[in-house]
């Protein structure tokens, strides 16, 4: 009897050791902050930014109108599409060349052009025709917009049906600009070259740095002869070599395997590159002044960066139908001017006249990230 009561005493024991070992986990989790955020923000910002950005829909597109009619009838088609939700009037167009212009200066989507008298044409031939000039770069946006703007004369045509015993026929033609054929690798292949670019030089840069750390080796590097910038610099230059390769690759193998366009200048795209590659650079760098492991180092990049890149810089889904916020949002993100800037080259061939204010946003990040970094590095030292 005394045997069976050591023993149960003994199982008890070792029940409350291991329900203390559980209580001592749930603190050391509670405790620290990190496991906090990965463990409840990370799936509530993972599902806002999903259901808010990850949609097929359109909303707020920017469109420009080509009134060639200026009629009754076709103010009133521009009015049930200016008040629909879809639908965006950014510029009132006046002349044919002024449609190249504004797909080129990235100001709208698409462009309807209304044939001249509309209203006398439906008077007497029952019919007509809008044209709806799209801009194929995102060819699911593009088809997006022609399927709304058909669905908006269908309901407009409806209404004109009522009281007449010959129906009205508004009918939508359709023209692709930059990419007819609405190939989606044409959109794959800039973001695919931006996320990879990213990678191999934010987050490959901010591991290797922040290992240093790690293994303690990088204060021997900051108190040899060597000055820290020279120790950073050192560090970053063999990833802008391997990120210039990675982009050279990508170009190549979406030319001549996926007959990706590249009407613009090859000289414009190595350097608009090269300025992205820096300021991707410098981000890592960033990171790593924040960092004190790689794991760190890593949750941060891949957080921060990657699904940024992926679901609010344009690459997939349109910005414009996202809300207001995640577009403020998307504008900090380097990656999004980036793809603008490869669009525009490969696929629109404009030059740095269109491509000036993506260009110096992308200097103005560069420059504001290696301030940042070597503030944060002061610090450190000090």
């Amino acid at each position: 009897m005394p045997y069976m009561v050591q023993k149960t005493n003994r199982k008890e024991f070792k029940m409350k050791k291991f329900k203390g070992f559980i209580k001592k986990e749930f603190y050391h989790i509670f405790r620290d902050k990190r496991s906090l955020f990965i463990l409840f923000g990370m799936p509530i910002a993972q599902i806002l930014l999903f259901g808010y950005a990850v949609t097929n829909e359109i909303n707020n597109v920017n469109i420009a109108i080509f009134d060639k009619a200026n009629d009754a009838q076709s103010e009133k088609i521009i009015q049930n599409i200016s008040a629909s939700n879809y639908f965006n009037i950014e510029q009132i167009i006046y002349n044919e060349a002024d449609i190249e212009k504004s797909f080129k200066k990235g100001k709208v989507k698409a462009v309807l052009v209304f044939e001249p008298k509309l209203a006398k044409k439906l008077t007497k031939d029952n019919k007509a025709n809008i044209q709806v000039i799209t801009d194929a770069t995102e060819p699911n946006t593009a088809t997006t917009i022609i399927n709304y703007v058909s669905v908006i004369l269908q309901k407009i045509q409806m209404n004109l049906n009522k009281d007449i015993k010959m129906p009205y026929q508004i009918k939508a033609q359709t023209r692709m600009l930059y990419n007819p054929e609405l190939k989606s690798v044409f959109m794959f292949v800039p973001g695919v070259m931006t996320i990879i670019l990213m990678l191999v030089s934010a987050m490959m840069t901010s591991i290797s740095i922040t290992r240093e750390k790690e293994i303690g080796t990088m204060e021997i590097l900051l108190v040899s002869p060597l000055k820290p910038f020279q120790v950073i610099l050192g560090k970053v230059f063999p990833y802008i070599f391997l990120s210039i390769f990675n982009a050279l690759v990508i170009v190549v193998i979406g030319y001549f395997v996926f007959r990706m366009p590249l009407e613009g200048s090859y000289f414009l795209l190595g350097l608009e590159s090269v300025l992205f590659i820096v300021s991707a650079l410098s981000l890592g760098v960033l990171i790593s002044t924040i960092s004190n492991t790689q794991q760190t180092a890593m949750m941060i990049s891949l957080m921060g960066l990657l699904l940024p890149v992926i679901l609010l810089s344009g690459f997939i889904f349109p910005i414009e139908s996202m809300p207001r916020p995640l577009q403020i949002f998307s504008n900090i993100i380097p990656a999004t001017w980036y793809i603008i800037i490869l669009k525009g080259i490969m696929l629109k061939g404009v030059g740095i006249a269109y491509l000036w204010k993506e260009t110096l946003v992308l200097i103005g990040m560069t420059i504001f990230f290696i301030a940042l970094s070597i503030r944060n590095y002061k610090i450190r030292l000090e």
